[in-house]
């Protein structure tokens, strides 16, 4: 294993921002790159916006997005790894350590009840690796706060005191704290450490081009673990978000990722969140993917639509998910189109029944429920030679039996494939629900 030891540190005060997402994926990616170690911590150090259930959410994200973690809290409770503890609400002491440490060694002095860094007035140089080199004229800084009255320490200090205890090699982060940089080298220097190396990624702007903040719709990577969307095309996408593959191609692995990821191919320009474009990415996985490796979320999603999938066999779920994928883009609008395959009772789309269950629509049915009712092979392939041929008898179009089936049986007018549709529905129901159609709408 190697010395890379980089960290995500996020605080929980709501939900995981996918701008953080981005941040850890980009700290996960590089330490299964180089072989290091991706570590976890929890900056809790505001107890008024800081909940249990916020912590939950990040480790509920980050598994969900599959960024396991070497070092760090375990959902369950407890920990892994020996530089702990990983909260930083029980690291008082250590904070407290190098408070005394800055005060003995007059890098720190006490101001109107608060403690105060002695900031160097001169140039500091913040070698970048994806910046480059910053430079940052100090000569006018003010000293700042590193303990408040209240005795709390601030972030300044506790993150870099975090990243030196825990051996923490490559600080990635968001571009909005390069302008803290020089603060944190100050100080590592004063405590007489080696600061890490700092890469400073690109910020993640919302549509009208400003940084996208957590009041912006679709900030919330909960908002695609809800919506169906597949954690392997977020994932993908987030990896756009100021990297690439450098060649024409968006959508790959995230071994293929892992493969390629350095440091400095990270873009320097912002990167714009661009929805409809994870919309279609989602689209793109969904068709893809194997129906195996999509199951298990279907699964969820059906159950978050309230279907009692436990009733239904994997393999009829499969046949359901292997119909309705092609044509979607979320995993919500697959258990949306999946209703009429586990509900028994339908519901109706009234401009549906309007347009297609006339009185022509109704007589069509009629014909079609006695040509089904003879039929022995209820295949996809042989339910359409059946309509094709009703057709040719009745001198008319298929359409004529297409869309009435398709209403009678799954009560709106868009779907997959009919004859699929039927297929799976099985004959029994088919027939049952044509009847229902025609005792229900014939005038």
């Amino acid at each position: 294993m190697s010395n890379v030891r980089v960290r995500f540190a996020p605080s929980p005060t709501g939900y995981l921002h996918v701008g953080g997402a981005r941040t850890a994926l980009f700290n996960w990616l590089y330490a299964r790159h180089t072989g290091g170690t991706f570590l976890l911590r929890i900056e809790d150090t505001d107890a008024v916006r800081n909940t249990p259930e916020a912590v939950r959410v990040i480790f509920d994200g980050l598994q969900w997005l599959g960024l396991d973690w070497d070092e760090g809290p375990l959902p369950g409770g407890g920990a892994r790894g020996d530089r702990g503890p990983y909260f930083q609400s029980e690291r008082r002491a250590i904070y407290d350590r190098a408070l005394r440490f800055l005060l003995d060694h007059d890098q720190a002095y006490e101001s109107d009840g608060a403690i105060r860094f002695r900031m160097p007035r001169k140039k500091i140089i913040v070698d970048d690796l994806i910046c480059g080199e910053v430079c940052f004229d100090c000569t006018l800084e003010q000293d700042f706060v590193i303990q408040r009255k209240d005795g709390s320490p601030v972030f300044h200090l506790v993150n870099v005191v975090d990243d030196l205890e825990m051996k923490i090699s490559h600080v990635i982060r968001g571009e909005d704290h390069l302008s803290n940089t020089p603060k944190h080298l100050a100080i590592a220097a004063a405590l007489g450490a080696d600061a890490p190396r700092y890469a400073h990624i690109p910020l993640i702007l919302n549509r009208s081009g400003s940084k996208m903040s957590k009041r912006d719709i679709g900030a919330s990577l909960s908002e695609y673990q809800d919506g169906g969307y597949l954690p392997q095309a977020v994932r993908n996408y987030l990896c756009l978000l100021g990297w690439s593959l450098r060649e024409n191609r968006e959508i790959f692995s995230i071994e293929e990722a892992t493969a390629r990821f350095e440091l400095d191919q990270i873009h320097r320009s912002n990167a714009r969140f661009d929805a409809d474009k994870l919309l279609w990415m989602n689209g793109a996985y969904l068709r893809s993917l194997d129906v195996d490796e999509i199951l298990p979320h279907a699964q969820r999603w059906l159950e978050s639509a309230g279907f009692p999938v436990e009733k239904w066999e994997s393999a009829y779920i499969k046949e359901v998910v292997l119909l309705i994928k092609e044509k979607v883009k979320t995993g919500k609008e697959l258990a949306e189109w999946a209703q009429p395959f586990f509900r028994e009772e339908i519901s109706f789309q009234p401009d549906a029944v309007k347009r297609f269950l006339t009185a022509a629509g109704i007589q069509a049915l009629r014909e079609l429920l006695a040509d089904l009712s003879e039929a022995s092979d209820f295949t996809a392939a042989a339910l359409e030679e059946r309509f094709q041929k009703l057709a040719r008898t009745h001198g008319t179009s298929v359409r004529t039996y297409v869309h009435p089936a398709r209403v009678a049986t799954t009560g709106r007018e868009v779907g997959p494939s009919l004859y699929g549709t039927l297929t799976i529905l099985g004959k029994d129901r088919v027939l049952r629900r044509i009847r229902r159609a025609i005792e229900s709408f014939a005038s």
